[in-house]
């Protein structure tokens, strides 16, 4: 057994045998500590039951009382049986009815006292009745009375062979076992300062709370020990991020970047443009990193459109310029090609070599390539996962730049980054993460963002339309082709239908050729088409000889057609909401008006009309991340395991982010201060690992 009484594993506790100690392992619940961090499911206020003889119909209400008949009742309806119990107060009589619940009758008996909490119905003959209410059996484990009624209860989910009675009873039995003084993670004074009780203190009250607390506060963990509890969470986590940040920053890159007017001026001959005020100030952030004798952590968010891209290419440049090799890795062949194709273009003509590493690049032609960027003979190498072939090394890689990155695991982009000894780390994304997330996957990072579009792109008007008005759609597009535009029809590709719904493109794509454009030249492309089949499908419709292409979502990252002005999106209900932003950034690229079309199939969710609202309503990438995080929740945004989000056991990222926020700060100024206490650093050591996972760049 542990000495720390919070690490007691729960099959020491009493009334925990193998079974129960092996349904509460399944839910996650090992120790003491994963007891009490798990709060009850809602809260109860027993202390003043309702009599019966007082109850009316349609509300619920908890009595007190003892059984003083049950059994099985059969009805009329072949297969259907109710459970019926007549229950007794000092104040009169009532029938509990379950339906279907037979089971019961093993469980529920005559002269039992039993708690009640329900809904209050009045129906036909049988009167007023409590339906389906849920139920406690006073006094069936020796406990007294007072834990289970005459107080605020704690309400807990059933787990397994553990019913919420039995749960309630071991929550007791550990608070008990905490005799001594508790370990506080949270510094006394931090938690003084926020009023905020001491550790042993809150465990007490987030379950058991003091006579008079606001139950509508505990149900939405409002209260000051509950707080403290969700705090704790978080901030164990940012304490360990921030001593990431302060080892990351401890460590000395052996390359020197150096800035002179000289280089200013060879990147200002490439550039082929003026850059926006966000893009000035993202390259500043980013260039005054890549000076420092640390590597370089950072995230550059850019909402759709915004110009990362340049940005990428002139840190690049500065490190290109210094006599470094620089590595961009992107999530598909298309994009990583598209990145190719630009870097090559602004950099024609100066002496830097841009070469391509993708999986169909044959044998002979990866070897060679290889032998030139091991030889330092290749300044730029543009890839996919590829890169982090262990055949790939680098002369000398001082920057790593890592597109749309949360597209990898958190292992490849490590693995990127150890080509280099201690690179500089850039990682992009154009889907924009809400401020909670960016607090928690990338609070050992720094992070820029850019939220202006380069001058001269107009707003995308998006309407949304039930399929039922696709001849309107179809009159739009063509509208849109006879005046020398092109036009893109995206279809789903949900991993759980895929033969299906490519089975539909393929379906639409000829309807559309045949049908409806039988007159237009309409192509097909999806992410199974051979890697040379979609590049001459992408060249034709950039070339303007493709009026119309029906994809699938391989397009929604990074492809730059600025001549396409409408997209029609078919079955939006069934997309992400950054998902379709990301999509509708396809359009829009040019200086010509643009539309986005959501056509819906009926019926649709209250969740699918919010998106597609939400997305019709706005342009800000920014504002659109925090309502899918409303919508969703971060699991669904961002991927949990992918993106490295931890594990938390209390706190939630959208109902707590006020104290997800004052972690990353407090955490901060504690690492910063070099102020942690021992028993902090000991138990970020001891949980790290454990609770939160792999955590490598980014």
């Amino acid at each position: 057994m542990a000495d720390d009484p919070l690490q007691t594993p729960l099959q020491f506790l009493t009334g925990v045998g193998p079974r129960k100690a092996a349904d509460l392992e399944k839910a996650g619940l090992r120790t003491v500590e994963d007891l009490l961090v798990r709060f009850p499911r809602r809260f109860e206020d027993r202390s003043r039951f309702q009599p019966i003889a007082s109850l009316r119909a349609g509300g619920t209400a908890a009595i007190l009382g003892e059984i003083l008949s049950c059994g099985v009742a059969p009805t009329r309806r072949q297969g259907f049986s109710l459970f019926t119990a007549l229950v007794q107060d000092e104040s009169g009589q009532v029938k509990a009815v379950w339906p279907n619940q037979k089971f019961l009758k093993d469980v529920l008996k005559p002269k039992m006292k039993v708690v009640l909490f329900g809904r209050t119905e009045y129906w036909g003959s049988r009167g007023l009745q409590l339906t389906a209410p849920e139920f406690e059996v006073l006094q069936d484990d020796g406990e007294s009375e007072p834990l289970h009624t005459g107080r605020i209860v704690p309400i807990y989910e059933r787990t397994g062979s553990v019913t919420p009675n039995m749960h309630r009873t071991l929550v007791h039995r550990a608070l008990e076992t905490l005799t001594a003084p508790l370990p506080d993670i949270v510094p006394a004074a931090m938690a003084a300062r926020h009023g905020w009780p001491d550790r042993r203190t809150a465990f007490r009250q987030a379950h058991f709370p003091d006579p008079g607390t606001a139950v509508e506060a505990l149900n939405v963990c409002a209260t000051p020990a509950q707080r403290r509890i969700i705090f704790e969470d978080f901030f164990v986590y940012q304490t360990g991020l921030a001593l990431r940040r302060r080892q990351n920053a401890a460590v000395q890159k052996p390359h020197v970047i150096a800035i002179d007017d000289a280089l200013r001026d060879r990147v200002r001959q490439v550039l082929p443009f003026r850059l926006t005020a966000g893009q000035r100030e993202a390259v500043r952030e980013i260039v005054t990193d890549m000076q420092r004798r640390w590597p370089m952590q950072r995230l550059l968010q850019g909402d759709v459109g915004s110009g990362k891209t340049v940005v990428a290419f002139l840190a690049a440049m500065v490190a290109m310029e210094n006599g470094y090799q620089v590595a961009v890795m992107a999530p598909t062949e298309l994009l990583a090609e598209q990145h190719l194709r630009t870097f090559q273009r602004w950099l024609f003509g100066t002496r830097f070599r841009v070469e391509l590493l993708v999986g169909r690049k044959g044998d002979a032609a990866r070897r060679r390539l290889c032998e030139s960027i091991a030889a330092g003979e290749v300044s730029l190498v543009v890839g996919t996962h590829a890169l982090v072939q262990d055949a790939v090394t680098f002369r000398a890689l001082a920057l790593a730049i890592v597109d749309e990155q949360h597209r990898f695991g958190v292992v490849q982009r490590g693995l990127l980054a150890d080509k280099g000894l201690h690179p500089d780390v850039l990682l992009m994304t154009a889907t924009p993460i809400p401020r909670t997330l960016a607090l928690t996957a990338c609070g050992d990072m720094d992070v820029s963002v850019m939220r202006d579009r380069p001058p001269g792109r107009q707003p995308v008007r998006t309407i949304v339309r039930p399929e039922t008005r696709r001849d309107e759609v179809y009159g739009l597009m063509r509208a849109a082709v006879a005046a020398g535009r092109q036009v893109y029809v995206v279809y789903p590709l949900i991993e759980e239908s895929e033969k299906s719904d490519l089975k539909a493109a393929t379906t639409m794509a000829a309807h559309l050729a045949d049908t409806v454009f039988p007159d237009l030249r309409v192509e097909l492309l999806h992410g199974r088409l051979k890697g040379d089949e979609k590049d001459a499908v992408m060249r034709r419709f950039v070339a303007g000889e493709v009026q119309v292409l029906v994809s699938t979502t391989v397009i929604e990252v990074g492809v730059d057609v600025p001549n396409a002005t409408v997209m029609v999106v078919e079955h939006a209900e069934r997309f992400g909401l950054a998902q379709l932003h990301q999509l509708r950034g396809r359009i829009g690229r040019g200086s010509e008006a643009s539309t986005c079309v959501l056509l819906y199939a009926a019926p649709w969710s209250e969740e699918s009309r919010a998106r597609l609202t939400a997305l019709a309503d706005s342009e800000d990438g920014f504002a659109l991340a925090e309502t899918d995080l409303q919508i969703r929740g971060p699991g669904d945004v961002f991927g949990t395991r992918q993106s490295g989000l931890p594990w938390l056991r209390a706190g939630d990222m959208v109902r707590d982010a006020d104290l997800l926020a004052l972690a990353h700060d407090e955490a901060r100024a504690l690492v910063d201060g070099d102020a942690v206490p021992p028993a902090l650093a000991a138990h970020v050591g001891r949980v790290w690992q454990q609770q939160f996972g792999l955590v490598t760049v980014g």
